[in-house]
């Protein structure tokens, strides 16, 4: 069975060998999400009030700046995995929110505000939209669940986060909101952050942490991703029909895509991710747009958005069993490196 899901993955994906971003290098300009630079540095560099560090989810630069807060935090795990912090495994998250802020998937899909746009509010994200949405819970839950794990050690304030203008109660907005209402997610992010806290208490007596165990660590975390995407798919499937149908069609091919990428324990660090994201589509998909033949589309990012549709499909028509059998095909190390190698050929000619 293990053997069949692998095989009927690999027949869906093999059309896609061509190299990233059409052969040319990434710079290191590309490398970052946009406007990282201007990011807040840490939690402190945010706003305090009434004793409270406040943090606007809603706007791009403040949720940029969580993640940034968390990176730094966790750069001392990941030191030999990469200079400057580039092994860190949380690079995939900033990375994703950056994508979705330069292609414009941030903003109002609906048309009803100017969040997110350039004549308006460029850095609004907007409630209406089913990325921001969704990012939400794989930027503040996992950032909040660090927070209780005691990432950012003994804090002189409370965490804040601003509500959006609607929707008010499909988020959460403080450590203790967020534990009441949404346990699971907190505790497997919390997980996540505890292992690498664990692996430091470990290593006082030594010069590493040579305890870490990096398949371990992409583990628990893959395993609070996918729980914050499941969660939040039923909560914001409404917020879909804001989008255009090949826009809605490759927001869930995407997220059912993120269930397979999870059980090979892929590598989310800064350059992996890049080279990855490099085939996804670099604009909102309208109607019009026909799969394989998008014009100003490069034939690879056609064929990925073709695979990942059939990928989405066959699992769908399967009842889920097409996923079941690939997991159980990652259930082993082996199957894993496996599994990777095969999404990594994806950004190799």
């Amino acid at each position: 069975f293990g053997m069949l899901a692998l095989l009927v993955v690999t027949v869906t994906l093999s059309p896609v060998t061509a190299a990233a971003r059409s052969g040319n290098d990434v710079t290191e300009e590309d490398l970052y999400p946009p406007l990282w630079d201007l990011a807040p540095e840490n939690l402190l560099n945010f706003p305090v009030k009434d004793n409270k560090i406040v943090i606007s989810a809603w706007n791009y630069q403040d949720r940029l700046g969580v993640y940034k807060s968390l990176l730094n935090a966790s750069a001392k795990y990941f030191g030999a995995f990469g200079p400057q912090n580039s092994g860190n495994i949380l690079w995939g998250l900033p990375l994703q929110h950056g994508w979705q802020f330069r292609t414009g998937r941030l903003a109002d899909p609906s048309g009803v505000t100017s969040c997110g746009y350039e004549n308006g509010e460029l850095l609004c994200q907007s409630v209406r939209s089913w990325w921001s949405c969704m990012n939400y819970y794989l930027a503040i839950i996992p950032f909040l669940g660090a927070v209780e794990a005691g990432l950012f050690g003994q804090l002189p304030y409370e965490i804040e986060i601003l509500p959006p203008e609607v929707q008010k109660d499909d988020f959460c907005y403080s450590v203790k909101d967020c534990w009441s209402r949404m346990p699971k997610l907190m505790d497997d992010w919390k997980a996540f952050f505890e292992y690498l806290l664990s692996t430091e208490n470990k290593a006082v007596s030594s010069s590493s942490f040579s305890s870490f165990k990096m398949d371990d660590a992409l583990g628990l975390m893959w395993k609070a991703h996918t729980t914050s995407i499941a969660y939040a798919l039923p909560k914001f499937h409404d917020s879909l029909k804001y989008l255009s149908d090949p826009e809605a069609n490759f927001s869930e091919d995407w997220a059912n895509a993120v269930d397979f990428i999870a059980a090979t324990h892929f590598s989310t660090d800064l350059l992996t991710t890049n080279n990855f994201q490099a085939f996804l589509p670099q604009r909102l998909l309208v109607e019009g747009d026909v799969l394989p033949s998008i014009s100003d589309f490069s034939p690879e990012q056609n064929k990925v958005l073709v695979s990942l549709r059939a990928l989405h499909k066959t699992n769908k028509l399967t009842g889920g069993l097409l996923l079941k059998l690939w997991q159980k095909a990652m259930s082993t190390e082996a199957g894993r490196k496996l599994g990777r190698e095969l999404i990594e050929s994806l950004a190799s000619s």
